[in-house]
């Protein structure tokens, strides 16, 4: 799948246009949230939402930011996934927080 990669934005489209996966992580301060993770229902099942994380997680690194979510499925993710505890922040850090 091709994606689109803006500051706080990764996300692909079908050939019309429409969103088809989406993740979004506005900056504020040095913290970059992952506060939604959108896939259309015929990728589910395919690891596309761990790849948008992934590729999420990869680009707030690169930037130099620290990482918070409260997206369920990301602050999920990051737990799953220990090696970047190190890079979460510690009062909203990938934890599931009412807002999604």
């Amino acid at each position: 799948m091709d994606y689109i990669t803006e500051n706080d934005r990764i996300y692909a489209t079908d050939p019309s246009g429409k969103i088809i996966a989406e993740v979004t992580f506005p900056t504020r301060n040095g913290v970059s949230t992952i506060d939604h993770t959108y896939v259309d229902s015929s990728l589910r099942g395919k690891g596309v939402a761990s790849e948008l994380v992934q590729l999420a997680v990869d680009h707030i690194l690169t930037q130099g930011h620290k990482i918070a979510a409260t997206c369920s499925y990301a602050a999920a993710w990051l737990q799953r996934h220990p090696e970047y505890q190190a890079d979460c922040t510690g009062t909203i850090t990938c934890r599931i927080d009412a807002r999604h």
